[in-house]
């Protein structure tokens, strides 16, 4: 395995793996149009990039508990007339590090609160998929409530079930929900400058990338 420190990666999506936010911010719009809410901040934009849409409907654009689930379910259906897909593009290097990981003889699985049937149909699409040994994100259409460590929690489950040594996980992410959801099962986090993220929500993670190239060797060579 390389020379590795960790026994497996686990990859945040958007803002990590994948710039969606071409297809997510007018989906949201559009949401908040119908809804009747205000168009969402000019400095709020990047806040609603990752983290779960429920959290973001209730805490941006300030709908209650009942309202917020309607909003995620519309949302969803947008993005599924849309094509999961579409206007998503990736980071440049990100998948080539992917890759590399592989065939490096480590592990992976992703780790998103993005629904889980969009990180496969985003993953498939670029080619990436084989590269997973899990796809692991929200459960779409059921609950709305996943949060980060319910993923992360899964997919570190499915990996031990598959005989994956899950002793020296890393999680690589762009958002303090990254950094918060891993430390409810121990893990570290590698934060990825590139994302969304604001530079305050670095702290608590063992270490910061300006890029993949910057990442390579703290996954591969140690």
């Amino acid at each position: 395995m390389a020379n590795s420190p960790w026994s497996c990666v686990l990859w945040d999506v958007d803002g990590t793996i994948a710039d969606a936010s071409a297809g997510i911010l007018p989906r949201v719009a559009r949401v908040l149009d119908e809804m009747g809410r205000p168009p969402m901040a000019d400095d709020q934009v990047n806040l609603w990039i990752g983290p779960p849409m429920l959290e973001s409907f209730q805490a941006l654009a300030g709908l209650d508990r009942a309202d917020a689930e309607r909003a995620v379910a519309r949302y969803r259906a947008l993005a599924g007339e849309d094509g999961y897909a579409e206007s998503v593009r990736l980071y440049d290097g990100v998948a080539e590090l992917v890759r590399e990981v592989h065939a490096a003889g480590i592990p992976q699985s992703t780790a998103s609160t993005k629904p889980e049937n969009q990180v496969t149909a985003i993953l498939a699409h670029y080619g990436l998929a084989p590269e997973f040994d899990a796809i692991h994100g929200a459960v779409p259409d059921a609950d709305v409530l996943d949060t980060k460590a319910h993923v992360l929690g899964r997919a570190l489950a499915d990996l031990e079930a598959k005989g994956v040594d899950v002793s020296r996980p890393v999680l690589v992410g762009d958002r303090h929900h990254d950094i918060d959801g891993a430390a409810e099962f121990g893990v570290p986090v590698i934060f990825a400058r590139w994302g969304f993220g604001a530079p305050s929500e670095e702290a608590g993670s063992v270490a910061a990338v300006d890029s993949p190239a910057d990442l390579r060797p703290l996954l591969i060579d140690g």
